[in-house]
């Protein structure tokens, strides 16, 4: 490793002078510059394809940076061109991701081992003693509210992630803060009230002298946590300042790059003088008992609750892919008993699953057969695919739905993740669905695709498309709906409108009397 002293940033616990990264098309990143101090939690934000992803893996060594770009950890400086996992990691360079990498099926001893290894003696025999002493001190060091017998999968989520951290940050030493830390989305998979039991943690390690690089599309959340921002954007950084005096809507337009709206509009209509589209009765299915949903034409209903409340499982049976224990549905006033999805979209039914990557997203097709497996009926002419007129209506989506994408042969995943979002969205909205159920509809995007699909959402609700709306965001739930349903203990507990309609209320209704939801017995179980 090439190692030469310098004395810029000293004070810093990490600095990144001139961090440039091309790839064969884009520019990665281009001259970008960052400095975290000791005590701080400092946000990193960015659109999807700003570079935040690029610099977190050339900070952890896993990328290579172009050029001679430094690395400063301390008093000590690197040239990007030395710089490797190795370094970065006996730098004390440590990332946690969205997904945790826990192992639910095994011991919190078991993962806090995962990747470091067992305290092991002669003929590589573990010193059980002293491992469990040691698997104690770091429970307690970072006040993880678990035994090391524990099963992770009897957790809740954000006490995994705390164990992820500990797992990180077990062999630094206390008193030099633990290193530095960079947690990349961590939030992105929590109930809202699992969010502040994280953030109490990151408050008291901060506290403490840890260093953290916090990665987030969640404005309020970076507002409440985080002391200083730096904002990316086309691999440029924009701004590097400290979060006081920053409000949602200014700091949502630095990341975005223009103007935002700071509601949705919400135009006043008679819902109660449309049609119904959907009636579910009855329905016991999973963790729903007895419930009943009506869905109005035009009409945006969501959804709330915790984990476990059945919010997916009332999707997925109104997609077909679920059968009913008990109960019926009806689609405008006819009995509809739904074999498969299949038969949903038949019936004018499109569903946006919670895991587009997994459910959503033929990986191996080009963007063009992706935007087009909705309706890929209509370009077949006496056995022959009419590929001109598919490709031409693709490129009209591109602009109609304004996703950025330079080349429809290129696979989705070329795609940033709010822009494969759109292009789900565009792919069952160029069918006009009676019935639109979006499943957490934003999870994982930037602030500028989030806007730009609530649009999308409300304009096909204009159409006369009924949106059923689940989201764990209940700023999301207040900005796009006309009303919100809670769920609790299988049915609808409330339901919020006009001006009950806020996140507070949402979060209210959603935690109100219920503290044993929030027990580890339960938290594990899929919505």
């Amino acid at each position: 490793m090439t190692f030469r002293s310098g004395t810029e940033a000293q004070a810093s616990v990490l600095s990144a002078s001139n961090i440039s990264k091309h790839y064969t098309r884009t520019r990665a990143l281009n001259d970008v510059s960052l400095a975290v101090f000791r005590h701080e939690i400092h946000a990193l934000l960015g659109g999807n394809g700003s570079g935040k992803s690029t610099l977190i893996k050339i900070l952890a060594g896993i990328e290579k940076a172009d050029g001679d770009g430094l690395i400063q950890v301390g008093p000590d400086s690197f040239s990007t061109q030395s710089w490797s996992p190795r370094a970065a990691y006996d730098a004390g360079i440590r990332v946690v991701h969205q997904d945790p990498g826990v192992f639910l099926d095994m011991s919190v001893a078991d993962n806090l081992a995962a990747g470091h290894g067992y305290l092991t003696g002669f003929g590589c025999r573990v010193k059980t003693a002293l491992w469990r002493e040691h698997v104690r001190r770091t429970l307690a060091r970072f006040d993880i509210d678990a035994s090391p017998n524990t099963r992770m999968s009897r957790l809740r989520p954000s006490t995994r992630t705390m164990v992820a951290i500990g797992r990180a940050l077990q062999d630094r030493a206390e008193d030099d803060g633990g290193g530095f830390l960079i947690l990349d989305e961590p939030t992105a998979a929590l109930p809202r009230g699992e969010v502040e039991l994280l953030f109490a943690a990151l408050r008291r390690f901060a506290a403490g002298g840890q260093s953290i690089l916090f990665v987030s599309h969640r404005l309020p959340e970076v507002l409440s946590l985080c002391s200083t921002v730096t904002v990316l954007r086309d691999g440029t950084r924009i701004v590097s300042r400290p979060t006081k005096g920053l409000d949602e809507i200014t700091l949502g337009e630095l990341v975005a790059g223009r103007k935002l709206a700071d509601v949705v509009h919400r135009p006043d209509r008679v819902l109660a003088e449309r049609p119904t589209i959907v009636q579910v009765h009855g329905l016991c299915l999973g963790p729903l008992r007895n419930l009943d949903i009506d869905l109005r034409e035009g009409e945006v209903l969501g959804i709330a609750g915790l984990l476990g409340s059945g919010r997916t499982t009332l999707l997925r049976y109104m997609f077909g892919d679920l059968q009913a224990e008990e109960g019926t549905m009806a689609i405008d006033g006819k009995p509809a008993r739904l074999r498969s999805p299949g038969e949903a979209v038949t019936g004018g039914i499109a569903l946006v699953p919670e895991d587009r990557g997994k459910d959503a997203l033929f990986r191996s097709m080009t963007l063009d057969n992706n935007l087009a497996a909705s309706v890929v009926g209509r370009y077949w002419r006496r056995g022959v695919l009419q590929a001109g007129r598919q490709n031409e209506e693709s490129k009209a989506l591109l602009t109609t739905f304004s996703i950025k994408a330079t080349d429809l042969s290129l696979p989705p995943t070329a795609l940033s993740g709010g822009n494969q979002q759109k292009m789900v969205l565009a792919r069952w909205l160029r069918t006009q669905p009676k019935v639109l159920l979006l499943d957490n509809p934003t999870q994982g995007v930037d602030v500028g695709a989030r806007e730009d699909i609530h649009a999308l959402i409300r304009n096909a609700a204009q159409a006369g498309t009924a949106v059923l709306v689940v989201s764990d965001d209940y700023d999301e739930l207040a900005r796009v709906s006309d009303g919100v349903a809670v769920l609790s203990a299988g049915r609808v507990s409330s339901r919020l409108s006009g001006a009950d309609l806020t996140a507070e209320r949402i979060a209210r209704a959603v935690y109100g009397g219920m503290p044993e939801a929030l027990n580890g017995e339960h938290v594990h179980e899929r919505a």
